[in-house]
């Protein structure tokens, strides 16, 4: 992997090689506390005085660095039972929008980083991924199903501004007529309307956006670096106005802390224009159930307590439980009580019951570039 060059987000630096526990200053617009290391290492690190007295000194603050991630392929395939999709595109690895919650943050230790703040502050980009995906959509075998975007790091954090490898993937699938879904936090997805709005007319690709809190303040400690609650609605009315078809996601539903807010989320997010709607429980996995508590005891210490303990609640007692159909919803009083809500709130405001389909039967491979001139090409048959 090379250096690539720095997004106007943050400047490249030297790779952050900092203690556990930063100081605040340093840490300040991120959403992880600490930067322990992941489940794969051996060792670990803690912050120590070394005999010069600067441990007191104001440190300079964390910066985001990028590098070329040299993948071979970009479709990522799962078989899981309740994810509505087989195939996935994620032209970044890490997250800037630095989300207190993120369930994709354990990733990061199979590149030897940590969950914590590598996570937010080393993203690592895929600038062949749209020559790559065209080769893949090219192969003999290729079977069209509808794409996601945004289901592990969001295509639209703000490396994307200066990179635009999310656009250059939308162009390939544009051409290919190949269906897409997409999910994201921020409202950069208005960048590239002149691409969906075409494709949206032919039933190719739907939208959403996930909205867990109107209050700036709660979002601002949540997920720092995301647009915010207010520019996300923009954007759903935005993409509503130009035949975009739009879904909210209340995603994740913390209980103690934002479920109080599901009908009003629901409710702004329909007058923005969204047409279907959807929830998902906050998920704890790995590394992210020790990361989520020292936030919680960070930002809301005084609801600590109280939010592990329903989380809990919905889990069968434990932080976690990763048990097919039931990881996104939880089970037990309060995940129901959550979930009659949601449904109530949905019929109320005349949600879809379901997203509209995507049509796969318009997939089509597209004359690869040639050298010859267009008068002198032989033309299709069909």
């Amino acid at each position: 992997m090379r250096t690539m060059q720095a997004s106007p987000s943050g400047p490249t630096a030297p790779p952050w090689e900092g203690a556990v526990q930063p100081h605040p200053d340093a840490r300040r617009g991120r959403g992880a506390v600490s930067n322990a290391v992941s489940r794969y290492e051996r060792a670990t690190r803690e912050t120590c005085d070394d005999g010069w007295d600067n441990l007191d000194a104001p440190p300079p603050p964390l910066r985001t660095t990028v590098q070329a991630d040299s993948t071979r392929t970009v479709i990522t395939r799962n078989q899981s039972p309740d994810l509505p999709f087989d195939r996935s595109i994620n032209p970044y690895r890490g997250c800037e929008h630095g989300c207190s919650y993120c369930f994709a943050r354990p990733t990061h230790a199979y590149l030897g980083l940590s969950p914590g703040l590598d996570f937010e502050t080393r993203i690592f980009a895929k600038p062949d991924a749209a020559a790559l995906l065209e080769t893949e959509l090219r192969a003999r075998r290729y079977q069209c199903r509808p794409m996601a975007m945004g289901t592990n790091t969001d295509p639209y954090q703000p490396v994307e501004r200066h990179y635009g490898i999310t656009r250059d993937v939308l162009k390939v699938l544009a051409r290919f007529h190949h269906p897409l879904s997409i999910v994201t936090k921020s409202a950069l997805v208005m960048r590239d309307i002149d691409i969906l709005a075409p494709m949206a007319a032919r039933g190719l690709v739907r939208v959403g956006l996930s909205i867990t809190t109107l209050d700036r303040h709660l979002a601002r400690k949540m997920e720092p670096r995301a647009s915010t609650p207010g520019r996300r609605l923009v954007a759903l009315k935005a993409l509503s106005e130009a035949g975009i078809p739009t879904m909210v996601m209340f995603a994740p539903v913390i209980p103690g802390l934002n479920d109080h807010e599901l009908d009003a989320v629901l409710s702004a997010a329909r007058a923005a224009g969204a047409n279907a709607a959807g929830y998902v429980a906050l998920r704890l996995p790995l590394e992210v159930k020790d990361l989520f508590r020292e936030w919680l005891a960070d930002a809301v210490p005084e609801r600590a307590g109280r939010v592990m303990s329903l989380i809990r609640n919905m889990r069968g007692g434990k932080d976690y439980d990763p048990s097919w159909q039931s990881r996104m919803r939880g089970t037990g009083p309060i995940a129901d009580t959550i979930r009659d809500r949601f449904r109530l709130a949905r019929k109320r405001l005349g949600y879809a019951e379901h997203s509209p389909e995507l049509d796969c039967s318009q997939f089509h491979i597209p004359h690869a570039p040639s050298p010859i001139p267009d008068q002198d090409r032989q033309m299709s048959l069909f």
